[in-house]
């Protein structure tokens, strides 16, 4: 299966996306309660319908930007969230984005790439944050499909892949995932 962005678009299209959930997950949800500092540049790579974006937004986050290559999955949120700056929404390929942020989240585009990216991922990654950045988000701690997405994996094949290219590389079992995805999730917190 060849990924791009007129499947990724077509699956939008088609309400294809059995990986949303319809709302912000509650461990992120958790984790963005706690932040402090509104004034920090977020990235959302492969947002999809962007429900982090739009909890963020509500908590009064100003500088998020949103990056994803389905256009439909980007004109959902704006329909959506009509008052979210639309320069903040930037349709195109994660891999070739360039910029700095304080914050990227990961919520659900880490599975959704082939495993032969995954390096290409955590070095794209390491490029676009900021001197003392961090990526935080979740991720499947599960097989899954080998192939289509969601791709699976588990710790061990992730911790030596973030830890190559980070100072610090945390995954721990999420306690608070929804109740489909219990046991099966890994928060992480890379630092650079």
């Amino acid at each position: 299966m060849k990924l791009n962005k007129d499947l990724w678009n077509e699956r939008y299209l088609k309400q294809d996306i059995g990986w949303d959930i319809g709302y912000i997950s509650t461990p992120l949800k958790e984790y963005f309660d706690q932040l402090e500092n509104k004034n920090i540049k977020i990235l959302i790579p492969g947002c999809g319908n962007a429900y982090e974006a739009e909890y963020l937004h509500q908590l009064g986050f100003n500088n998020v930007f949103l990056i994803d290559w389905a256009q439909k999955a980007l004109d959902d949120f704006l329909k959506r969230t009509p008052e979210f700056p639309k320069e903040q929404l930037i349709y195109g390929d994660f891999f070739k984005h360039q910029g700095q942020y304080d914050l990227i989240i990961e919520q659900t585009f880490f599975c959704a790439i082939t495993p032969d990216l995954r390096e290409d991922y955590v070095i794209q990654m390491k490029k676009l944050l900021a001197e003392n950045g961090k990526l935080i988000g979740l991720l499947f701690n599960d097989k899954l499909y080998s192939n289509r997405p969601p791709f699976g994996g588990k710790k061990s094949d992730y911790l030596p892949l973030f830890s190559k290219h980070f100072k610090q590389a945390q995954m721990v079992k999420a306690y608070n995932s929804i109740p489909a995805r219990q046991g099966r999730e890994l928060f992480i917190k890379i630092k650079t």
